[in-house]
């Protein structure tokens, strides 16, 4: 029998709360009913909980003790078509359901009614006296351009209290105005024109719009040299969306993409889409988690947490960089964006576009294998060319232990200066140096609660743990043996790379792009549009530089360590090399001036460099493939990853031996073992950190077995289990 949509008051209705319950809870339907889906308030204990009305309730438990719902919230009810995908893609990645409908509520304020609301934003005055506090409220606004704050949400993120802002509205330097609560998005016009397409580009627009307009789910691999203009070409799979009535979401995979995507959007559409990433206040959105339910947000740029908006009419999901690691969720719920796409498309009948010039190789192998359409993109937009790829043997190089910038590589930057055009500098480094070592006693500086060595960021003054974000002083004397002057920095980093730039061309503009050197996410997209136009000389830079953006005068990238990624046991150091020296190169030469992509080197002749400097891409994801494939690996095998952790290591070992010893569930599927061993860095934050590895022939039902399984564990105290499904790191 199915359930009925609508619950008469006192009906039984289930309701699946956000706490960690594991399963839905009996309440009673409130005074004037609820729909199925509706997102209501309920007791729960002394406390009032967000939930949704998830079905009929089961009637296992004494009536009289049931209570009521307390109220319906003002909010469109979740469809079922949200419900099958977060109980879904809970099953696939082995989470509690509460937590994946965690994912689908984080926007605050959602049961306050819609009403007019004070508003701050800045005024046209100059404060009387400027003191402290006030210049954090006038950067804040300042950071946030025309966004608008309540009082509450401007006075937390300045640091201060009400009474400073309200004394700046006294002053018109801070504007108070009424403001309707969750205005609409402006209306995007789908029928302005576009930009001029090639022959290669109009016919991948007009499969993907084919695709849209059918109706139908289906995925498709856009894939491109950098510089193609795969943008341009899925804009109109998005112009085909918002023509048929339905709504669309672009993932990018780094919040500093956002600026130049957006100015391409409204250029080709009239109006600014929805933004959801870290970078929007609580006010934004909390709007539009309403308006994308309510349908009145067509077009959403997100980061991969868009993925579980309450979208109306969801008809086509773009997964820009599809390749890009940031779409795995490597804490909390684990889950990668670019799957998930595809579950939600599946269920809602939408299309997917995976774009990328570096395709995954689990995107490249279901392309190969018939299941993804693919579209190719040969050749750059306009006049540019693609770089010249080139190698510097660091062996043949003449270079004191602490410099790192070749002659070779210097020769080469010469050459772009005196053209007044722009070079790069990669290294996929973070801070000054990844080691600092005491010279006397060889003491190397690690966490004082993980077991990782702190990175010194010298701009900041201090030592930090890229693992859990503890950071300290940089000490004068050694912390093991008291020697004073003798800590030493190891290696390089992209700050002391930049150190070193800056001497060799002392009069040169050097920009340095590292996410952790700015405070929000708006400055750094605000040093990469200054860099865009022409701010910059010389541009060092990490794995940010990589992803998307265009640098119009860059004609030359210098890669520093190019065996850094072919370090280590991941299964994926290769195709992680691949793709990142590609997408880096890719920077060079995306206008009129050619470009070139040089990689420093001490292993020329090494496979991957190889394939990378050849840039026959389908020869080099043929032989990974092949490789993958004879080791049962991903995506040719399943694979989950089983993090035990707590504070006591004993305690954490004991649980891992106990599921080795006890594995017949997963030996039922034909599924192997390996572990329990310390993880790579076997302490984090405290917790000691153990890890067993499950590998499974590609159709076992592997995630049936895993929970049987981990639930011999009894977890007790601070003891926690994490299941990562298809892991894409191992540390």
């Amino acid at each position: 029998m199915s359930e009925p949509e609508y619950f008469d008051h006192g009906a039984l209705v289930a309701v699946m709360t956000t706490q960690p319950l594991g399963r839905a809870l009996d309440y009673k339907a409130p005074e004037g009913g609820c729909h199925l889906g509706a997102f209501v308030e309920v007791p729960l204990g002394p406390r009032k909980v967000l939930g949704v009305v998830w079905g009929a309730g089961q009637g296992d438990y004494a009536l009289n003790k049931i209570r009521h719902v307390i109220r319906v919230l003002d909010a469109a009810p979740m469809r079922l078509e949200l419900k099958e995908f977060l109980t879904r893609a809970a099953a696939y990645t082995v989470t509690p359901l509460p937590a994946m409908l965690r994912l689908a509520t984080r926007a605050p304020g959602l049961g306050d009614p819609p009403s007019m609301r004070k508003v701050y934003r800045r005024g046209p005055a100059e404060p009387t006296k400027l003191t402290d506090a006030r210049r954090r409220v006038l950067a804040v606004l300042d950071e946030y351009g025309d966004l608008s704050f309540t009082l509450k949400e401007l006075a937390e993120m300045a640091g201060v209290t009400s009474s400073v802002v309200k004394g700046l509205v006294g002053q018109d330097v801070v504007r108070e105005e009424d403001s309707p609560r969750d205005l609409p998005f402006a209306r995007m016009d789908p029928d302005l024109p576009g930009k001029a397409l090639t022959q290669d580009q109009a016919a991948g627009a007009a499969a993907l719009a084919q695709g849209v307009t059918a109706g139908e789910y289906g995925t498709t691999l856009l894939r491109g040299v950098t510089g193609s203009g795969k943008t341009e070409v899925y804009l109109e799979a998005v112009a085909a969306a918002l023509k048929a009535g339905r709504q669309a979401l672009v993932l990018l995979p780094e919040i500093a993409l956002t600026e130049q995507f957006l100015t391409r959007v409204q250029e080709r559409f009239g109006a600014k889409p929805a933004e959801w990433h870290s970078g929007a206040t609580m006010t934004e959105r909390r709007r539009i988690w309403r308006m994308v339910g309510q349908g009145r947000a067509q077009l959403v740029i997100g980061a991969r947490s868009a993925l579980f908006l309450p979208f109306q009419n969801l008809g086509l999901i773009v997964v820009d960089e599809e390749h890009d690691t940031s779409y795995k969720q490597e804490d909390g719920v684990l889950y990668n964006a670019r799957d998930m796409a595809v579950l939600r498309a599946s269920i809602c009948n939408a299309q997917v576009v995976l774009a990328s010039a570096t395709p995954s190789l689990e995107t490249w192998a279901n392309a190969e294998a018939g299941k993804y359409r693919r579209l190719e993109l040969t050749s750059r937009f306009g006049p540019a060319v693609m770089p010249e790829m080139g190698a510097i043997d660091m062996r043949a190089e003449t270079l004191a232990s602490d410099k790192w910038v070749s002659p070779r590589l210097q020769q080469e930057v010469n050459k772009r200066l005196e053209r007044g055009e722009q070079a790069m500098l990669f290294i996929n480094r973070r801070g000054y140096a990844p080691i600092t070592l005491c010279r006397a006693c060889g003491h190397q500086i690690g966490c004082d609660d993980c077991d990782a060595r702190m990175v010194e960021h010298r701009f900041l003054k201090r030592l930090v743990c890229h693992q859990c974000g503890e950071s300290k002083p940089m000490p004068e004397t050694c912390p093991s043996c008291d020697a004073e002057g003798r800590l030493a920095p190891v290696g390089p980093g992209v700050e002391r790379l930049g150190e070193e730039a800056a001497l060799i061309w002392p009069e040169a503009r050097i920009a340095t792009l590292s996410s952790d050197m700015y405070g929000s996410a708006r400055a750094l997209k605000a040093e990469i549009a200054g860099i865009a136009a022409g701010a910059a000389d010389i541009i060092i830079g990490t794995q940010l530089v990589a992803k998307g953006h265009n640098f119009p005068n860059l004609t030359l990238v210098g890669v520093i360590d190019a065996d850094l990624g072919l370090m280590g046991s991941d299964l994926r150091a290769a195709e992680r090399t691949f793709q990142l020296m590609r997408q880096v190169a890719g920077r060079a030469g995306r206008a009129e001036a050619p470009g070139a992509a040089l990689l420093q080197t001490y292993q020329p002749e090494h496979p991957v460099i190889r394939a990378i400097l050849a840039g026959d891409e389908e020869a080099f994801w043929a032989s990974e493939a092949a490789e993958r494939k004879q080791a049962g690996v991903p995506p040719y095998g399943r694979m989950a990853g089983i993090i035990l952790s707590g504070p006591d290591v004993a305690q954490v070992f004991d649980a891992g031996n106990l599921l080795a010893r006890n594995d017949g569930a997963l030996r039922r599927i034909g599924a192997q073992v390996y572990g329990p061993a310390p993880a790579p860095i076997a302490r984090v934050r405290g917790r000691h950190r153990v890890r067993l590895l499950v590998k499974a022939e590609k159709t076992a039902p592997l995630q049936e077995a895993l929970v049987k399984w981990v639930a011999q564990v009894r977890l007790k105290g601070d003891l926690r289990i994490a299941v990562d499904i298809d892991p894409q790191s191992f540390y």
